[in-house]
């Protein structure tokens, strides 16, 4: 672990909320994913996927909408919640798949028990994927079974990953009847996406290399902390208890 800042510590809320990312944080689908995406656009759109655009740490809408203008689609909202449904449906599907082809990232069963083993630390996810897809990756692989799915931020809720930490804070405060500041949450991601919609909420982030993003490049991305994966629990634990 390389710190680059302070922990969570030293908030007024008794319950501390970590927002987990999903693709390249806890798992990896290895290549089932692309294909699901490419399926359901082609299914809305009519035209065959030639070329995706950029997913790293970009939110399922924006993706949808980028990939279509590189093939020449001017699509709406009513086109991409179409994409949406589809894509939950085929996550589904498509299941058993994703359990023989994908894996869970070395450590994440572990880390997230040793998180749920804490009082009063809830976790969720904070993805650019829809709720359903997010539901389906963790399940299949038994990473679900710590995560209150209700209170997190999903691709269909916005565009923008800052307000998805946004949104998925709100719920959380809601539905704990526990107003959650900045210094109350962690969020885990690995892209330097994931950092600045951390930093946009003056939230604190420890990013992981475990996708394409480099330790050098999370820590120029000024992440307050930084990984290797998520092997070892303790540096998340002690930003979460302070020891």
């Amino acid at each position: 672990m390389t710190p680059a800042g302070g922990g969570v510590g030293n908030g007024e809320a008794d319950v501390k909320l970590v927002l987990w990312d999903i693709d390249h944080t806890l798992i990896a689908t290895r290549g089932v994913g692309r294909e699901i995406f490419g399926h359901c656009f082609e299914q809305v759109t009519g035209h065959p996927m030639c070329e995706q655009a950029a997913v790293d740490g970009m939110t399922e809408p924006v993706i949808f909408r980028e990939t279509a203008k590189l093939h020449g689609i001017t699509s709406d909202r009513t086109m991409f919640e179409a994409f949406a449904r589809l894509s939950a449906e085929q996550h589904q599907h498509r299941a058993g798949e994703l359990r023989e082809r994908g894996h869970a990232l070395p450590g994440t069963a572990r880390v997230l028990a040793a998180v749920a083993a804490l009082d009063e630390v809830e976790q969720t996810v904070v993805t650019g994927n829809i709720r359903g897809a997010a539901e389906t990756k963790l399940s299949v692989f038994g990473l679900d079974t710590h995560i209150r799915f209700a209170i997190g931020g999903y691709g269909e809720d916005d565009d923008e990953r800052a307000e998805l930490v946004r949104i998925a804070i709100r719920r959380a405060s809601h539905s704990l009847n526990t107003p959650l500041g900045p210094q109350d949450v962690l969020l885990v991601g690995d892209t330097p996406a994931d950092v600045a919609a951390a930093k946009a909420n003056n939230v604190p982030v420890l990013a992981v290399a475990t996708g394409r993003s480099t330790v050098t490049e999370l820590q120029k991305a000024e992440a307050d902390m930084v990984a290797p994966d998520l092997e070892d629990p303790s540096p998340i634990i002690r930003a979460l208890t302070g020891r």
